[in-house]
């Protein structure tokens, strides 16, 4: 390994201000913080510290770099209660050695990471997105507070990376507006992925009875959906899946309580490595790590790793930070606008998070970028991409595998992933410029081979596309603005039968209560007695989408299973009053997991909420619907027995007038507009702002843009006036 120039040529950043040159405080109070991190980083790195020679320096040496302003650098860890931050330490005083010996001040602070799997279907979900937040402006505030230059942030997962991308482009924004301090330069390094675990034998042995004991007693849907789950990789949302599986089985009787959170807690002990890490799934953990690839803020060396990074990816992490000092072209806020477009369709080819429709304008906004969903849903109109990532947790084809793969020299990671959509023809912008100093036209310049070949099916990154469509729709309606749909979680299937599709709305005020419909034995019953549901609602839905005449008989329980089991019937189920304002828009994993693990209400059902759902979400699921029920959006006046009809070829999802349509006639119409609704929405508003108070008063949401434009402060909103075009 080389030894970094500025070693030998200091470099100096280039701006009027130097706090720590013109202000005594700062010169007195952080140099014994960066020969206490030093002093760390040898005694707990004695090998590193060896190899590259290292000694402590003294006070005064810090100071005459801190007078001189040498590049002052922010090592920004996580939290170690979030398994993602598990192994932060080592790397960090790793980076502190090498950033020192670049010629630069190593700092070191960390921010608090909430694990949205630790909060998941509790009130911690109401904490989650909020905390995006609360950790861009703590980011922000000590960066500037103690005026560091740039950052070597290693990330996690969650609303972590997007927070901390937010809070350095904020600073970045406001210092180009004061015009006296350089700009904001960063470098990534996302935590390791996290390997899958393996269910263990004499749980295996449990389910496959329990699976058997469902099929002889008349629920083979249920011991097929065990089954099914069976084949995944042991992460905490196939835990989740899991659990609603079994309390199907408890309700039935087919096990009792004990042998229930038996069989749960086994499955928790096996689940995650002790090493920690990102789940191997392709939720936001991981297309957080796309996205900051993408953006160009992550050196290959860096961008998928299975442990610690060793000193040399690390120096080379930092080695690159170095080298884009003092050109402004490579600050952090220039790296997201001119990679905007290109990450839009990496988004969409790689299949990723539907999350990151609220994370994309929350980070261009913090940057100062008049960006809003509208613009994400244009690009990707405008330049359409396919799926070219063929990931799986059945088919040993997880992230877990796809870092194995680059280590092995198989594929480049985001180096692979822009050439085959070049390859492709997709007008990927090669031109923008990374990190590393180059523009991705000089990085895949001589990648002839992106993926080996050698590979086969066993290739995570696809040269061939998996499929045509794939990534997140935007869909607009009669009674709502705008709402995101993954399409890539949708089945070619799904997409076909859901596409000018008719559903009877099944309405919750809470995702506790729509659980509970999907785990309860009588399930079907209580479908087939929703309010307003009747005869000739129920033969006109099952004619409009393909069923056939439905004459005078009465539809028993059996025949409604039957239409529920083809598609013919039905719901959608809407849970209101998540949204930003209300309730701090919580993920809808549990009903999403409870949805795509059970075969009949998957085939038949979709979900809709003003909340939002996890990255590894899978099925007809419908979120961020803007307006959100607590400021008067239409979901709000939403009611059971409604009629909905959703269609994917012109991503409209619309509100039809009930009795016209059972006459034959599909009238568009809002259910704002209809008075005698009124008195519902009032009754609905005043619970909500009741079922506030669950959150602590200083994490409530309020005076935040919608999500469509990213959930951030409105003050926020109102700077983000430039364009990113």
């Amino acid at each position: 390994m080389s030894r970094p120039a500025a070693a030998n040529e200091p470099i100096i950043i280039n701006e009027k201000a130097n706090p720590y040159r013109d202000c005594i405080q700062g010169l007195a109070n952080q140099p014994i913080t960066v020969v206490r991190l030093l002093r760390d980083a040898i005694n707990e790195n004695p090998a590193v510290a060896r190899d590259r020679t290292f000694n402590v320096p003294e006070i005064h040496d810090v100071v005459g770099r801190l007078v001189e302003n040498r590049p002052r650098v922010a090592i920004i860890a996580g939290a170690p209660d979030h398994p993602a931050h598990l192994l932060d330490r080592p790397q960090a005083l790793m980076a502190a050695i090498r950033i020192w010996e670049a010629g630069g001040v190593p700092f070191l602070f960390h921010v608090p990471v909430i694990c949205d799997g630790t909060a998941q279907n509790n009130i911690g979900q109401s904490y989650s997105l909020v905390s995006r937040n609360n950790t861009a402006a703590a980011v922000n505030i000590t960066f500037e507070g103690h005026s560091y230059h740039a950052a070597y942030v290693i990330a996690g997962c969650d609303k972590s990376p997007a927070a901390v991308v937010a809070g350095l482009a904020a600073a970045d924004l406001a210092r180009a507006h004061r015009g006296d301090h350089a700009p904001v330069w960063a470098v990534f390094a996302p935590s390791h992925v996290l390997k899958g675990g393996e269910i263990p034998d004499g749980t295996r042995r449990l389910l496959d009875k329990i699976a058997a004991d469902a099929d002889h007693a008349g629920h083979d849907d249920l011991g097929g959906d065990i089954r099914e789950n069976m084949r995944y990789i042991l992460q905490c949302t196939s835990d989740e899946a899991f659990a609603g599986l079994l309390e199907r089985a408890r309700l039935i009787g087919l096990i009792d309580g004990a042998m229930e959170r038996r069989v749960l807690d086994e499955l928790a002990a096996a689940t995650c490595d002790s090493k920690g890490g990102i789940c191997a799934f392709n939720g936001t953990g991981n297309s957080s790590r796309t996205m900051l690839a993408a953006f160009g803020l992550t050196p290959p060396e860096l961008e998928l790793l299975t442990d610690v990074p060793p000193f040399a990816a690390v120096a080379a992490g930092i080695d690159a930070l170095f080298a884009a000092f003092n050109k402004p072209e490579y600050a952090i806020g220039n790296l997201l606008k001119r990679n905007f477009a290109n990450f839009v369709r990496i988004h969409n080819a790689t299949g990723s998070s539907s999350n990151m429709l609220l994370h994309l304008p929350f980070m261009m906004r913090y940057a100062g970028f008049d960006i809003t969903i509208d613009d994400y849903q244009d690009v990707r109109t405008k330049t359409p991409v396919p799926e070219i990532f063929a990931h799986s947790l059945t088919e040993n084809r997880d992230t877990f595998v796809l870092a194995q793969q680059m280590a092995e020299g198989k594929n480049r990671g985001m180096e692979s992933i822009y050439r085959v959509l070049s390859d492709l023809g997709v007008p990927m912008d090669l031109d923008a410029p990374t990190i590393l100093g180059k523009t991705w036209a000089e990085r895949i310049a001589n990648l002839d081979n992106p993926v080996d070949l050698s590979l086969g099916d066993k290739s995570v990154i696809r040269a061939t596309p998996v499929r045509a469509r794939s990534g997140v729709d935007v869909i607009t309606g009669s009674f709502f603005e705008n709402c995101a749909v993954k399409t890539s979680g949708m089945s070619d299937h799904l997409l076909n039968h859901f596409n000018d599709h008719v559903f009877i709305v099944r309405y919750y005020e809470n995702e506790h209560l729509c659980n509970a419909d999907f785990s309860a034995p009588d399930m079907v019953d209580r479908l087939m007695k929703t309010e307003g549901v009747d005869h000739d609602l129920i033969a006109a839905i099952v004619k409009r989408n393909g069923g056939g005449e439905i004459d005078g008989q009465d539809i028993d329980l059996a025949t409604s299973r039957d239409l529920l089991a083809q598609g013919h019937l039905s719901f959608a189920f809407v849970i209101g009053g998540q949204g930003p304002e209300a309730y701090g828009m919580p993920e809808m994993f549990s009903p999403s997991q409870n949805l795509r693990h059970h075969r009949i209400l998957e085939a038949s059902s979709m979900l809709i909420t003003d909340g939002r759902y996890s990255g590894v979400t899978k099925g007809a699921c419908i979120g961020h619907m803007v307006p959100e029920a607590f400021v008067g959006g239409g979901i709000g006046y939403l009611q059971n027995g409604d009629v909905l009809r959703l269609d994917l070829t012109r991503l409209t999802l619309d509100w039809l007038e009930r009795e016209a349509f059972i006459n034959g006639s599909e009238m568009c119409a809002n259910p704002v507009d209809q008075p005698e609704r009124q008195p519902l929405f009032a009754a609905r508003q005043t619970r909500m702002i009741n079922r506030q108070q669950d959150i602590a008063a200083s994490n409530v949401m309020d005076h935040v843009s919608n999500a469509a434009r990213g959930i951030v402060p409105e003050t926020v909103d109102r700077r983000a006036i430039h364009s990113w075009r």
